[in-house]
């Protein structure tokens, strides 16, 4: 299990970026949160193995058809087992 800390730039707000996200990560058994940022970035939190969190990063490129992404950067961060991939509405 690896954790990876994922910010996505771009017209990532306002397009359904979340809730496609959210769909992908329960297809691929992805877990963590995404959220919107104030700054207009996406930030995400996510946990699985290996190739599931390659492809999620696949995804993260891509986004939904509406959305138009810029730049992605991701961190390996330390492991919170996450019990399932949950969309937060605020920025904490």
């Amino acid at each position: 299990m690896k954790h990876l800390n994922i910010t996505v730039k771009g017209r990532v707000q306002g397009v359904s970026y979340r809730a496609a996200t959210k769909a992908v990560a329960d297809q691929l058994g992805v877990k963590g949160f995404i959220r919107n940022e104030p700054g207009g970035d996406v930030f995400i939190e996510a946990e699985g193995d290996k190739l599931s969190l390659e492809m999620f990063l696949e995804w993260c490129h891509e986004g939904p058809e509406h959305a138009n992404v810029n730049l992605v950067e991701s961190h390996e961060g330390e492991l919170k087992n996450y019990r399932n991939f949950e969309i937060v509405k605020k920025s904490l």
